[in-house]
């Protein structure tokens, strides 16, 4: 893959923020109880988790949306 190619760096970046999206939203349902797994015995504050997989996951959300609504000068 040539990173210097806009369509690959593009390509790339839309993979890597639906990857982030994707982990954070498990986060995210662990954090409000959808999927059965204790985050507690991790010694871990429960909101600091709610707050940093909230984050991680709107600003993925945000990249992930930004590159796929992108219009390219290019084409």
């Amino acid at each position: 893959m040539n990173m210097n190619d806009p369509q690959s760096r593009r390509k790339f970046i839309i993979l890597i923020s639906a990857m982030d999206a994707f982990i954070s939203g498990m986060i995210l349902l662990i954090y409000f109880g959808f999927l059965p797994i204790d985050i507690s015995g991790l010694g871990i504050q429960h909101w600091a988790v709610g707050l940093f997989a909230g984050i991680w996951f709107l600003t993925s959300l945000g990249v992930l949306v930004y590159q796929l609504t992108r219009t390219d000068a290019s084409e």
